[in-house]
């Protein structure tokens, strides 16, 4: 198999398992902590659950950037980031970009400590403000597959 063609296979399974991922965090498990778990203890139960699935994120994460930067190399990429019509390959960086930061940066080193100090106070509204960053996350995500894809079939924004 070509190496071009495993980057590729690499990086689109990388994606799939990745934001998938975000998209049962955010639509099927963030609903039902809220729905079964009693407001105090939200944000612990879901720092847990997350906590077994962070390896999955940052191996996908690492995945998808480093297949997507062999391909940018392998192809003239870098180029094309200069090229009207190539904000969808932009987006696509800076979305990279935002998880590693969360994922290697942030989470480990000031939310986890931030968000639980928060918790004691108001877990309510610190469990919406989870809620509402993987939201966020969710929508960025899928605007940057769905305008990767449509791209990469020829329609331009």
């Amino acid at each position: 198999m070509d190496s071009l063609i495993l980057a590729r296979v690499i990086h689109v399974l990388a994606i799939v398992l990745w934001i998938g991922g975000v998209a049962m965090v955010t639509l099927v498990l963030l609903p039902a902590i809220k729905h079964f778990v009693e407001p105090a203890r939200r944000v612990e139960f879901f720092e847990n659950i997350e906590g077994r699935f962070a390896w999955q994120s940052r191996v996908t994460t690492l995945l998808a950037g480093g297949s997507g930067f062999f391909m940018l190399m392998q192809t003239g990429g870098w180029q094309r980031l200069s090229q009207p019509g190539s904000g969808w390959l932009h987006l696509m960086i800076v979305t990279w970009l935002i998880f590693t930061i969360m994922l290697f940066v942030l989470e480990p080193l000031v939310l986890h400590r931030v968000l639980n100090a928060q918790a004691q106070q108001n877990p309510e509204a610190t469990f919406r403000k989870i809620t509402r960053l993987h939201y966020v996350l969710l929508t960025i995500s899928l605007v940057t597959v769905a305008w990767a894809v449509a791209s990469s079939h020829g329609f331009i924004f």
